[in-house]
């Protein structure tokens, strides 16, 4: 989903692709507004979205080496449903925590690093480990 979300973002303009669905932690805490036809889906939604957008190909392809070699493995342990819910506690979680840290700032937050370290998290408690 996050490769399909990145070719979208490069088909249209992705600076406002990145005010549209990227965290802006001060219109999420109400000290900024977006002005109208940036403003698309609900402050609280770009939480979620902001997890699929990537700021360019180095930074996508990063999250996604770490994902396929982690996250299968925590998906295979935990099954489908309850990796699903430690990815998106973890990157909504994550993405609240940096938008805490100052609140005011217009900066959109883009990426699945917050959620890809909760996978990498799980993975390091629920990973077998080897006999020593």
């Amino acid at each position: 989903m996050c490769i399909g979300a990145f070719l979208w973002e490069l088909a249209h303009n992705p600076d406002v692709v990145t005010f549209q669905y990227g965290m802006i932690p001060a219109v999420l805490f109400g000290y900024a507004d977006l002005p109208p036809r940036l403003a698309v889906i609900p402050p609280w939604a770009t939480i979620f979205t902001s997890m699929f957008l990537h700021g360019g190909w180095f930074h996508l392809g990063g999250n996604m080496l770490f994902l396929w070699i982690f996250g299968n493995n925590v998906e295979d342990l935990l099954g489908r449903f309850r990796y699903l819910l430690i990815y998106f506690c973890c990157g909504a979680a994550a993405a609240l925590i940096q938008a805490g840290a100052d609140p005011t700032s217009q900066v959109p937050m883009v990426g699945a690093s917050g959620a890809i370290a909760g996978v990498l998290g799980a993975y390091l408690i629920v990973s077998p480990r080897p006999n020593a």
